[in-house]
């Protein structure tokens, strides 16, 4: 609003810094700003949140991790024999190394869950980062089991 609201009165006892613009031109080659940082002696922006400890989802300024190493799941003899297919969905940890250090499945193939976990359990990806320190991801994946006819 252009005007104040009734009964809304100025603030007193702050100081006003003259702007840059009401102090005329800074000579060439002096940098503006903060001659000695923040107050307390800290650098602008060198505040940064310490990592989560928890898994977090990727998405936003965090990027899904890629996966650098693929072990196919065997498939299980059982299985092949009765001729069940199937899709398993697994939640992983992926941790700051990218290595999964925790899986659980989501939905489930009796048969093959098993063969499922110990695939995805020996998986390794990219390391994860957030502001350049490397964070636990949590992540969805999909394993496909379809049999082949022949041999």
């Amino acid at each position: 609003p252009l005007d104040a609201p009734a009964g809304v009165k100025p603030e007193t006892g702050l100081e006003r810094a003259t702007p840059a613009a009401e102090a005329g031109p800074a000579p060439m080659g002096v940098v503006v700003g903060l001659e000695h940082g923040l107050p307390g002696g800290e650098a602008a922006g060198a505040a940064l949140p310490p990592p989560p400890s928890e898994p977090v989802r990727p998405g936003g300024d965090i990027q899904f991790p890629t996966r650098i190493v693929d072990v196919a799941p065997e498939y299980p003899p059982a299985a092949r024999m009765a001729r069940v297919q199937g899709v398993v969905i697994i939640e992983a940890t992926i941790g700051p190394d990218g290595a999964v250090t925790n899986a659980r499945v989501l939905r489930s193939v009796p048969l093959l869950d098993r063969a499922a976990l110990d695939a995805v359990t020996r998986w390794r990806y990219t390391p994860t980062r957030l502001n350049g320190v490397p964070v636990p991801v949590l992540i969805t994946v999909t394993v496909r089991f379809t049999l082949r006819d022949g041999p």
